[in-house]
């Protein structure tokens, strides 16, 4: 079982449009559609859709529009009632694969639903193998609040406590990284370089800059980094080694959820008890069938790319594995 929360959850709203978008015009689109979002949810809809099992812990109003595209998924769900309402995010995409994204802040969170939240995850958390963190956190909540609850499910679990990853950034990634040594995060190249400290310098060498901050982190703070490149395909760290996979050719539709199904992807690897350069292809053709796909869809096995992916002991030749 693969548990996922999702604080900060979204009604994901996705246009595409005929030509490149063009600030301050009126502009017809092709078309849109609308998915239950946030990135929690995301990796949920993956991982089920492979036939694994999984539940999404959501804070949602039984009011909430979003509650129906939610339950519209299909996905085990445990939902924690809350007064606000999911946000909404936007994303245009032109006929090049350029992608614009308006982000809206969540609904304010009380103490007393903050409480419900990680209660419910606790819960939840019994008996599951991997346990995800993901996406930005709602107003009213600390930028502890992933670190402690990690804290709250090992407390009440113990030995038996789900595997942690967390895919977030900011000060919600640096308070995990800082007090809670989750077995995996997975920030892409920016993400990465602010956890350290530093600027993603635009024409830096990003495999060898990545390379460097992710090595200052694993295994010391964290037990393994997968980290996503976009086209450059990704890199995972671990204390056994590092390595590097390449990137499919593919034609681009949208980026969103991209980097949530290359989540899901290693962690069903993972499930099957694959070796870790096979956790990193199978991740890395996750996103690249995610991104093939319009608005937040989920990609299923049929999706991904034909062939194999180029996987490589990182600084050295690559190889398809």
């Amino acid at each position: 079982m693969i548990v996922t929360l999702t604080a900060n959850p979204s009604a994901d709203r996705a246009v595409v449009l005929p030509a490149a978008l063009i600030p301050g015009e009126v502009q017809r689109a092709l078309s849109s559609r609308e998915d239950a979002g946030g990135k929690g949810v995301n990796v949920a809809r993956v991982v089920a859709a492979a036939g694994a099992p999984a539940r999404a812990v959501v804070p949602v109003g039984a009011h909430d529009p979003y509650r129906v595209l939610l339950e519209d998924t299909g996905i085990d769900l445990d939902l924690v009632e809350v007064a606000g309402r999911a946000r909404a995010n936007l994303t245009i995409t032109d006929p090049s694969g350029e992608t614009t994204k308006l982000n809206l802040p969540g609904a304010e969170l009380s103490r007393a639903e903050a409480d419900a939240v990680t209660a419910g995850v606790v819960a939840a958390a019994e008996g599951a193998t991997w346990l995800v963190l993901a996406g930005s956190l709602p107003p009213g909540v600390p930028p502890t609040f992933y670190a402690d609850l990690i804290e709250a499910v090992r407390a009440r679990w113990g030995a038996q406590a789900p595997r942690v990853a967390v895919d977030a950034s900011g000060a919600a990634l640096a308070a995990v990284v800082a007090t809670a040594h989750p077995d995996l995060i997975k920030p892409n190249h920016e993400e990465l370089a602010e956890l350290v400290g530093e600027d993603a310098a635009v024409d830096a060498d990003i495999l060898a800059e990545a390379a460097r901050r992710a090595l200052a982190l694993v295994p010391g703070r964290v037990a393994s980094a997968l980290v996503t490149l976009g086209a450059d395909g990704a890199l995972l760290f671990t204390g056994e080694g590092s390595w590097r996979g390449r990137a499919p050719r593919i034609q681009v539709a949208s980026t969103v959820g991209a980097g949530d199904s290359s989540l899901a992807g290693y962690l069903l690897a993972d499930l099957e008890g694959a070796t870790a350069p096979d956790r990193l292809a199978r991740s890395i053709a996750y996103g690249a069938a995610a991104a093939t796909l319009p608005g937040t869809q989920a990609p299923t096995p049929d999706d991904l790319p034909a062939g194999p992916i180029a996987v490589s002991d990182f600084a050295t030749p690559i190889a398809t594995s």
